[in-house]
């Protein structure tokens, strides 16, 4: 027991966890159909090596599109044999669409079933093991938060919501004055003269730094961390650990010392990276004006019974350097939706149309915006670009908004794959929060991932 109580995963380490363990449950399961069933579709050998590769590439990529490593949900078992099944289901259909990299079809169509049988049982037992014991409590890592009495509440709240394995033990107020009053949190305190019993007694795994505070009460502090970390303690800052566990910056912890947080990605002024995108944009633009050209009969006609009024709407949004630009899109709402002045958007928006409503979930009326992708004044991906009367509110509210124009707005984005829904500027900070870790880290990675997520999405018909 012992031995386990020391091991923690970050969330990083679990994600790449699931996906070896995916793959080994499922050639294991199906060496073991080999073994003991009538079983020779795809035999785990050497000889097939290729078929073997296009299998574990399929599974990686549905099992990101159906959110099989999307850890809040790797957690309930229901909701995960539904992701296995679809994984499992659309990799066979797939897997069988490419016959000059993977088996010829059987003659004996049982062997089929035995392929998504095989995967589906070897995945979901392990995921069964997964939840079972390493999302156990006995797992989880507990830290303790060393900040200011102002920060303390809202940084327990955040770190525990982000991740529900990490469980803050207590905290270290390092406010000159003591001001217990604002801290509403039922986590304990501790004393700063004591941190090293403290982690001994309570098996603290981490300590996490949020303090902006170096006078008087600070120097026996860094005198302590100083000795953990000589030992090999784990000793992280904040927005280190904040930003690692949400993949967002936590933009209202952010001090004037903009550089010192933001070093942003070297990608935003690679040229082979630039011309990839530019290429990608061209490409993927070509393609989405053609397939809203096939699809217009069908959106007009249910336009014309559903929204009765123009097909097209134009708007201004702001662009790359805050140049404002036309969006192009299908019209969703009434006829003079906003007659009375600008308005968000909200759920359940009587404004929007029954139609409308299917356009937008579908996010088929996002396809239009494919000809400002060609004219580039937008990329398929990127921060989504907002009216310039929010723009000039929001600015003035959140700290450092106006960041988000220093790379051309998407399509699609880290904010609309990660956030929730947002309905009005209340959920403004969280998207530039995301938007802000896009621009920091962008690479043909995130690119990447943002694309399998935004088809999860639209498959789910989690548009907004």
């Amino acid at each position: 027991m012992s031995f386990f109580s020391d091991i923690h995963f970050n969330v990083s380490e679990r994600k790449v966890l699931l996906r070896i363990f995916d793959i080994v449950a499922v050639l294991g399961a199906l060496y073991l159909t080999q073994l003991f069933l009538e079983f020779d579709y795809l035999e785990i050998n050497s000889h097939n090596r290729v078929a073997i590769l296009v299998l574990i590439a399929y599974i990686s990529i549905f099992g990101t599109v159906f959110e099989l490593y999307f850890l809040p949900k790797t957690v309930k078992f229901q909701t995960m044999l539904k992701n296995v099944i679809l994984t499992v289901s659309v990799t066979v259909l797939f897997y069988l669409l490419t016959p000059f990299y993977t088996p010829i079809l059987p003659e004996n169509r049982l062997q089929i079933v035995f392929f998504f049988l095989a995967m589906v049982i070897g995945i979901s037992l392990w995921r069964w093991v997964y939840i079972t014991v390493i999302a156990a409590p006995r797992f989880y890592k507990k830290a303790i938060v060393v900040g200011d009495s102002f920060n303390i509440s809202k940084i327990i709240t955040n770190l525990e919501s982000a991740d529900p394995n990490y469980k803050i033990a207590g905290y270290v107020n390092t406010e000159p004055m003591t001001i217990e009053e604002v801290i509403s949190t039922n986590a304990k305190r501790f004393e700063i003269d004591s941190i090293v019993k403290t982690i001994e007694d309570n098996g603290i795994s981490e300590i996490i730094v949020a303090s902006s505070y170096t006078d008087g009460v600070m120097l026996p502090l860094y005198d302590q961390l100083i000795t953990l970390l000589e030992k090999g303690f784990p000793i992280r800052e904040y927005m280190q650990v904040y930003e690692e566990i949400t993949q967002r910056v936590p933009v209202e912890h952010v001090d004037k010392d903009f550089y010192r947080y933001f070093p942003f990605s070297r990608s935003n002024q690679n040229k082979f990276y630039k011309l990839f995108h530019r290429v990608f944009d061209i490409i993927s633009g070509l393609l989405g004006l053609l397939f809203i050209t096939a699809l217009l009969p069908l959106v007009w006609v249910g336009n014309l019974l559903g929204n009765r009024g123009p097909l097209f709407y134009t708007q201004t949004r702001v662009g790359l350097n805050s140049k404002p630009f036309k969006i192009i899109k299908l019209r969703t709402m009434i006829v003079n939706a906003e007659k009375d002045g600008a308005a968000w958007a909200q759920k359940g928006d009587k404004r929007i149309t029954k139609f409308g409503r299917f356009l937008r979930m579908s996010r088929i009326d996002e396809i239009p915006q494919f000809f400002n992708v060609l004219k580039g004044e937008m990329s398929v991906i990127g921060p989504r670009p907002e009216r310039p009367v929010f723009v000039k509110e929001l600015s003035k509210e959140i700290p450092f908004y106006e960041t988000r124009h220093i790379v051309k707005p998407g399509l699609t984005g880290w904010a609309q794959v990660m956030g929730s829904y947002t309905s009005s500027g209340e959920g403004a900070l969280e998207k530039l929060q995301y938007d802000l870790y896009y621009i920091k880290h962008r690479n043909l990675f995130i690119d990447l991932s943002i694309i399998l997520k935004t088809i999860s999405t639209v498959i789910n018909f989690r548009g907004q």
